[in-house]
């Protein structure tokens, strides 16, 4: 193998291209016309314009990936995570097309790619799952009828992909029929197929991941457990390495677990298990992500091993010689998405204006921005993974503080508040987190992380930061204002958010939080509402968020439907 064709952007098409340079590869890229600038088409050896802006026009088009990679001569295929690193059908196309995929096998793809099928395989080899049904779902009475079996809360979630999306937790009967339309709806648009499932939902759990390795020739290696218990909205904020508590007979009992249910679909390459960790300390069976995960770079900290550099050894044939590690230190990873903590984590698309990225002993970023890039709502909005390592937990922690006060980003709204209050809290630093602990956490709860600032209520402050020296000491001194007056004009009074997740004004005006796209709209023109009662469903950088009322009062003037398009601050209904 003498070349590679990442069929990715971003951070993790930048983390591929920095491995296979090192081998000695041939790297070609691929680039929407958004990403024509961007950080992995600079690095890569050759890069190839793939499509439009949109994903399904560009980094989803299986067509003309294959057409560059026929054209580039590239010799293998490296998917990175999400896009179509978990199709089955791209995978089969690579193989047949005479390229050497770097990843499992379609028919590994396929058979834990679909939850359903995934749980009877975990089942058939004695891998523990959480109780549920292994067929899909097709009405909301059946849905009723199982969550009567099992009793509520119950899990509503797609058949064919993961990450939180096309996940529903329902925990009263009148939450049944929005939950399953919501579900369905979520998983078409992620995975093409609106298939759900149903499974009891675990009130409180750890979530700990096990990454795995297997060659061509059968023989697998467990590189240790991850934690990934910090969440919102189901997705992962914090992970870490080794998990906090486990004892020396969970870490074996997962290894095992995670090694039978690679083994049960004839898994090769790198792959992760998830598992859930009831209050009792016992652990089921969550699903297999059939790809390198985000979280990887934990593992290569505490073990020494470049994953992708075995994703690709095993891909083109070579035997696995690496037993089992034992952990070195404690690693930690910090996901900085553009997101807005005080806002309920509502994406933040836009330009980054100034990016100076933490350094020092123990610390490492992979990411793709630098000062100038535009974030865009058609991608998803991780910006950066910060990883850090220390010989300890405690250590660790401290090192995180430092390299996070470190980072620098202005421009869009990041996460790195949310991740200071995190490790500053005596629940994460006792090590008794949970994946419903930063909702259920007063300080952490959405649009209240630590330190948020108190503004007034009357208009739209913005965040500035100056310099100054007070007797000869230097002060960095931050103050919000109002945004300066265009000459000529009034100064515009942007609509502010209510509660988290939705979009308000003042005088019954609701706006559009961010750029995106309106997916549903619950109400119609002339009727009453309540304060706080939904009025549609917009979709931003892979992420649903619901745009509540600001008071009751009738909707006298709604302005638009599915599928439109719509920009931060227009205004979407007016409630009088």
């Amino acid at each position: 193998m003498k070349s590679l064709l990442i069929a990715n952007r971003g951070e993790i098409a930048v983390r591929v291209i920095r491995t296979a340079k090192e081998m000695g590869l041939r790297t070609i890229a691929i680039y929407s016309e958004l990403d024509r600038d961007a950080r992995h088409v600079a690095m890569a050896d050759e890069a190839w314009n793939v499509g439009g802006a949109p994903a399904a026009e560009s980094y989803l088009n299986r067509t003309r990936i294959l057409e560059i990679a026929r054209e580039s001569k590239a010799e293998a295929v490296h998917p990175g995570y999400g896009f179509l690193s978990e199709n089955a059908g791209f995978a089969r196309a690579v193989t047949d097309a005479g390229l050497v995929w770097v990843g499992p096998p379609a028919s590994a793809i396929e058979a834990m790619g679909d939850k359903i099928t995934s749980r009877r395989y975990a089942e058939q080899h004695g891998v523990p799952t959480v109780p549920g049904i292994t067929d899909p779902v097709a009405t909301v009475e059946e849905v009723a009828d199982l969550a009567e079996r099992f009793g509520y809360p119950v899990a509503i979630k797609a058949a064919h992909g993961g990450g939180g999306k096309g996940l529903r937790v329902v925990r009263s009967a009148d939450e049944l029929g929005e939950a399953f339309e919501g579900a369905r709806r979520e998983a078409d648009a992620y995975f093409g197929n609106p298939e759900v499932y149903v499974e009891k939902y675990l009130e409180r759990p750890r979530h700990v991941e096990a990454q795995i390795l297997f060659d061509t020739q059968g023989r697998g290696v467990f590189l240790g457990e991850r934690d990934c218990s910090v969440q919102r909205r189901h997705q992962k904020l914090i992970e870490e390495t080794p998990s906090p508590g486990l004892t020396i007979r969970q870490r074996r009992g997962i290894a095992k677990a995670a090694l039978a249910a690679a083994r049960s679909c004839g898994y090769v390459n790198a792959g992760t298990v998830e598992f859930l960790l009831d209050q009792k300390g016992e652990f089921f069976f969550l699903e297999m992500n059939t790809r390198l995960q985000v979280e990887h770079t934990v593992t290569e900290m505490v073990t020494g091993l470049d994953l992708v550099e075995w994703q690709i050894r095993i891909a083109a044939g070579e035997p696995l010689t690496i037993a089992e590690p034992e952990p070195r230190g404690h690693s930690i990873e910090f996901r900085i998405n553009a997101e807005d903590p005080f806002r309920g984590y509502l994406p933040t698309p836009g330009q980054v204006v100034e990016w100076v990225e933490p350094a020092g002993p123990g610390v490492r970023v992979d990411s793709w921005i630098t000062a100038g890039t535009v974030v865009s709502q058609y991608y998803d909005n991780l910006m950066a993974k910060l990883v850090v390592w220390a010989p300890t937990r405690e250590g660790a922690i401290s090192r995180g503080k430092r390299a996070l006060e470190e980072f620098v980003v202005r421009g869009v709204a990041t996460t790195i508040p949310a991740h200071l209050a995190v490790l500053s809290h005596v629940d994460f630093i006792d090590g008794v987190h949970h994946t419903k602990w930063m909702e259920e956490a007063a300080e952490l709860g959405p649009g209240s992380p630590a330190s948020a600032p108190a503004l007034p209520e009357e208009e739209e402050l913005t965040k500035r930061d100056v310099t100054v020296e007070i007797g000869g000491r230097r002060f960095e001194v931050s103050y919000w204002a109002p945004e300066p007056a265009v000459t000529g004009q009034p100064r515009r009074r942007p609509p502010r958010l209510a509660t988290a997740g939705a979009a308000a004004a003042s005088d019954g005006v609701v706006a559009a939080p961010m750029q995106g796209t309106i997916v549903k709209v619950h109400v119609k023109a002339g009727q009453a509402v309540r304060a706080g009662e939904p009025i549609c469903v917009l979709e931003a950088m892979k992420m649903e968020n619901e745009v509540t009322s600001p008071n009751a009062g009738e909707v006298v003037d709604l302005r638009v439907e599915p599928g439109d398009t719509v920009a931060a601050g227009q205004v979407l209904a007016i409630i009088r």
